[in-house]
């Protein structure tokens, strides 16, 4: 099997080539592609170096032969080199936001709609928002016990979801002040280190910022309900990786607390920390660098008889990006006729 990387040399690029060299994909090839600040670098892949890094477009017949194109380069390059990075035949997993609502790319989390990505007649599949995809892990086990109508969520997004920058913005403010110096932010609109900023990507008309209504339009996609209804408030905190979110559902039928634990012990992709104790539940500091969704704090919601209240946290960069992007292509593999 040949693959590539776009955006090998970023946060996620970087996460592609740990959970590829894990996973059991028969790799025989591997090429790097991104911008020209990263030409020329090699990195270390099952033991062997691989390399260097090419600038993408320079080279018209540079996918050729590809089975698999791993992109995550931003919205604006997957829009400009989809054609060329297909062209060749390469099935492109796209990490960016460029084609998710497309009717023609099927938008997929394994554990939910896999089969939704044996049908992507562009070449194209689209890997979905990070928060959207350990949400709709955790709704899926609720789901089969009985239909979700109602979605609110409240995210707790660390610092990596900005990328390496964002991360060492985070370092760099803390740092600052406990040295008693004055931060400086850039990466975030002000200062992340000892505040919250419920503000993530533009603000919208209707005064949802675009992360938001991301997880408003591709919950419905992924889980195939036009009608399910889903209502979100993005907030970055200071934590550097893994993104928590609390969660409340209502379905069509109540669902015991009882129902839940069993549902979410058995679901794939799922790790149930639930005791009511201290520490007996998923924090982010204990996810990062892990590959589940954790779910935990289950209740009955005091405010809705169908309602159920949890609490999910999975790290972004492995989960809610590189490593859905991976599992997209072992399904195929796995399931291809």
């Amino acid at each position: 099997m040949k693959v590539a990387i776009v955006g090998a040399s970023g946060a996620v690029g970087q996460e592609f080539l740990n959970v590829l060299g894990a996973s059991a994909l028969p790799i025989e090839e591997l090429r790097l592609f991104g911008s020209q600040r990263s030409a020329g670098r090699r990195y270390t892949f099952r033991g062997a170096t691989v390399g260097p890094v090419r600038v993408l477009g320079d080279d018209p017949r540079a996918f050729d032969g590809l089975d698999f194109a791993f992109v995550s380069a931003g919205g604006d390059v997957s829009k400009q080199y989809a054609s060329l990075i297909t062209s060749g035949g390469a099935l492109m997993i796209d990490n960016s936001s460029a084609f998710r609502m497309d009717e023609d790319v099927p938008l997929v989390v394994p554990e939910v709609n896999g089969a939704d990505a044996l049908d992507a007649p562009r070449r194209i599949i689209a890997n979905p928002n990070c928060t959207t995809i350990q949400m709709v892990v955790a709704l899926a086990p609720i789901n089969r016990l009985s239909v979700i109508r109602r979605v609110h969520v409240a995210t707790y997004q660390a610092a990596s979801g900005a990328g390496a920058m964002g991360m060492e913005e985070l370092r760099t403010q803390t740092a600052a002040i406990v040295e008693g110096r004055k931060p400086e932010a850039k990466k975030f609109v002000t200062t992340l280190a000892y505040n919250l900023i419920p503000h993530i990507d533009v603000f919208c008309d209707n005064g949802y910022t675009r992360e938001e209504m991301k997880m408003h339009s591709e919950t419905k996609k992924i889980m195939h309900a036009p009608s399910l209804e889903v209502s979100a408030t993005c907030v970055r905190v200071p934590v550097e990786r893994a993104h928590s979110e609390a969660i409340w559902v209502e379905t069509e039928r109540p669902i015991s607390v009882a129902e839940a634990r069993e549902a979410f012990a058995s679901a794939p992709g799922v790790v149930l920390v639930d005791r009511a104790e201290a520490l007996g539940y998923p924090m982010p500091k204990d996810a990062a660098g892990t590959d589940p969704v954790y779910v935990g704090r289950i209740r009955a919601d005091l405010a809705n008889p169908n309602g159920l209240s949890f609490w999910a946290v999975a790290d972004q960069i492995r989960k809610g990006a590189a490593l859905n992007a991976v599992q997209i292509a072992e399904y195929i593999v796995a399931h291809r006729r």
